[in-house]
């Protein structure tokens, strides 16, 4: 059976000093954002995803958006090297708290640059983007690590976001969607939906065809309603103030070994 366990870090307390690259600064409520935050992990609770909380990195302003640690396929944990210096520490006890989960551990080594938010696997076809936080090198030590394992990794250029899942993410069926202004090479997409919000462009599949994704994309969760899926909304604000989104906020494990 697949394993349903979703790696998630409350948020530090110097939450509101996080980097912003492609927006302007705004100021973050970080009293909310620990609200938001628990109810973004009591949701995945709720849909049947055991939440596994991982040392709390207090000195790391960003360390709440655990997915850009690490890059996971089938039980394989690819620790990750974020192009942002000041993101580094972050990723000591994620890789800790994976070993603990029997997760085979890798590491993306210098002069690599690998962030786990520029990383969108559908079915065993990674897509990973090639940007301002992952470089030439980290892609290569990617596909190092997953092509023996039978994936099929695609490099994307990305200039327009933070990382590759700010722009795309896919649904249950494969199809990749996008708020096209942010879509560089949409091309490269067997499947491409454009969706009408950049919000409305993250979903976590949770299984059973839901989709947990921003309640700042109410276009885009009716939309996907219309095709058959039942969006389930959370309210990020604070998140995406930092360029966040709904996946950054989780690592989910599908496929550990019992």
């Amino acid at each position: 059976m697949p394993s349903r366990k979703a790696l998630i870090r409350r948020p530090s307390p110097r939450l509101a000093e996080g980097l912003v690259t492609h927006i302007e600064r705004m100021p973050v409520d970080t009293a909310l954002a620990l609200e938001q935050w628990q109810t973004y992990a009591e949701t995945l609770r709720e849909h049947g995803w055991e939440t596994v909380e991982t040392e709390p990195a207090d000195d790391c302003p960003d360390g709440v958006f655990v997915e850009d640690t690490v890059v996971v396929f089938r039980n394989v944990a690819l620790i990750a090297r974020p192009g942002a210096e000041s993101r580094r520490p972050e990723t000591a006890a994620v890789e800790e708290s994976l070993a603990r989960l029997g997760c085979s551990v890798n590491w993306v080594w210098e002069p690599g640059t690998l962030e786990g938010g520029d990383v969108l696997k559908v079915g065993d076809t990674i897509y990973v983007g090639r940007g301002g936080r992952t470089n030439a090198a980290g892609v290569a030590q990617l596909r190092q690590v997953f092509e023996p394992l039978g994936a099929r990794v695609v490099a994307v250029p990305i200039s327009k976001v933070l990382h590759l899942k700010s722009a795309v993410t896919a649904l249950p069926d494969a199809t990749v969607i996008g708020y096209p202004p942010l879509v560089e090479t949409p091309s490269v997409f067997p499947r491409h939906l454009p969706v009408p919000e950049e919000s409305g462009a993250h979903v976590v599949l949770l299984g059973g065809g839901r989709l947990l994704m921003a309640a700042s994309a109410p276009k885009s969760a009716e939309l996907f309603a219309d095709l058959g899926y039942e969006p389930v909304p959370v309210d990020i604000s604070e998140f995406e103030k930092l360029e966040g989104c709904v996946t950054c906020l989780s690592v989910r494990l599908r496929d550990l070994h019992a």
